[in-house]
């Protein structure tokens, strides 16, 4: 029970802090509401606990053995990422009025966390810190993915709520449209970290 808390406590300040996930969810909580912006947010729920079992059955060994493949993965995640931004920061959704902007889907969300340069690092963080060979691993690692998945619902929330609260303080299209560019230069400042090798 002790372990189970302590990675607990890791998932929580790795999920509840900034980074690409939770500045998209704010994002998406002010341009489309917590309606629109549900499949987005189960997608991240259930998109990450996924990578936590592959990455702790087996992808790890892959990118040890061929490292180029993690290099790959980890730059067509920041071209993504940027690409994402560049979508945040040029989005004309309306305030009032026909809204023809989406919100990513469960699928896009999901898929999102193996591109995703700090999901990556949670991810392999988590598996190297709390696994030890004393004991089987396939257990451990279910056993991380699913603490994942109950702490990462209440933190996506949080930030879902804080981008349906901000919609009530713009005020106008201006408003909202300075709020977009500086949640995608947030965006592209949280992966510059993640560039350096």
């Amino acid at each position: 029970m002790e372990l189970i808390l302590t990675i607990a406590l890791f998932a929580f300040s790795s999920g509840i802090t900034p980074g690409p996930n939770n500045i998209m969810l704010m994002s998406s909580g002010v341009n489309f509401g917590v309606k629109r912006s549900l499949p987005h947010l189960i997608g991240i729920c259930i998109g990450f606990p996924t990578m936590v079992l592959g990455i702790g059955l087996g992808l790890s060994a892959i990118f040890q053995t061929y490292p180029v493949l993690h290099s790959i993965i980890k730059y067509v995640g920041i071209c993504y990422l940027l690409y994402l931004a560049w979508l945040i920061a040029s989005s004309s959704a309306k305030m009032n009025g026909k809204n023809t902007a989406k919100p990513l889907s469960f699928l896009q969300a999901a898929a999102f966390q193996w591109v995703n340069p700090k999901a990556w690092i949670m991810g392999i963080g988590a598996i190297a810190t709390f696994t030890t060979m004393a004991q089987p691993l396939t257990p451990q690692v279910i056993t991380i993915a699913l603490v994942f998945f109950f702490v990462a619902l209440p933190s996506a929330f949080v930030w879902l709520g804080f981008g349906v609260a901000l919609k009530r303080l713009l005020k106008n299209q201006r408003q909202q449209k300075i709020f977009n560019v500086t949640m995608a230069l947030l965006l592209v400042l949280s992966i510059l970290p993640m560039i350096a090798p």
